[in-house]
């Protein structure tokens, strides 16, 4: 399947709305199982959770977005805004050939 990267911005003074949704957030991830390669928050200045960056495997750009919508961050009302790319493992540990 393709990967997509899910670059997902906080709405401004969010951080209890966050705090308050990130249990069913995890829940959610956890479910997705290996359909997620790799998620955790971007952080601003602070190092304060401000977004969430997720890499995952969808069938195409219609599957991601479908994904991004149904987290309870989204459901929520967390994000400012959500964008999705298409993305190529070329190299590292998640490349498709790293363990040869």
């Amino acid at each position: 399947m393709p990967a997509f990267i899910l670059l997902c911005h906080d709405k401004a003074d969010s951080l209890p709305l966050r705090q308050e949704t990130r249990e069913r957030h995890l829940d959610y991830i956890a479910g997705k199982g290996s359909a997620v390669l790799l998620a955790g928050p971007i952080l601003d200045d602070n190092g304060q959770p401000a977004g969430s960056m997720l890499l995952i495997d969808a069938e195409d750009a219609e599957a991601a977005r479908s994904f991004a919508q149904a987290d309870p961050y989204a459901e929520a009302g967390l994000f400012e805004n959500v964008d999705i790319k298409p993305y190529r493992i070329v190299t590292g540990a998640l490349a498709p050939d790293a363990d040869s």
